[in-house]
């Protein structure tokens, strides 16, 4: 069993990356598949509440449990400061990295309301 928690824990951190990967890139791919506008922006609205709270993502809950069925140490901090923050980019600019992650997503919104409106301006005229 523990074995089998170490690999539970190993998939929640790909689980976890493979979200972040969908929250900068689900905005686009919006503008081909539009039904993917809903879950992208609940998961916008949930990672600018986990910005401005101090909410805990299920997801480093669930690695945490896994971890410690494993018999490895917990993470300290969130997923975010523990496998981004200082590894990615220095954590100096953390910031700067969330308001233009942050900026790409809003593009990407901006993009796909205005596809739309655009795609309604065609069929209407």
């Amino acid at each position: 069993m523990v074995r089998m928690a170490g690999v539970f824990a190993e998939a929640v951190v790909v689980l976890h990356f493979a979200v972040l990967a969908f929250l900068l890139v689900g905005g686009f791919l919006a503008w081909r598949w539009r039904w993917v506008i809903y879950p992208h922006l609940a998961l916008g609205a949930w990672a600018v509440l986990s910005a401005v709270t101090p909410t805990v993502c299920p997801l480093t809950v669930w690695e945490n449990h896994f971890r410690e069925e494993a018999g490895r140490p917990l993470l300290g901090t969130g997923f975010i400061d523990h496998y981004i923050d200082g590894v990615w980019y220095p954590e100096s600019a953390s910031t700067l990295v969330q308001l233009v992650l942050g900026a790409v997503v809003l593009a990407s919104w901006i993009g796909f309301y205005a596809g739309g409106r655009a795609a309604r301006r065609l069929s209407h005229g």
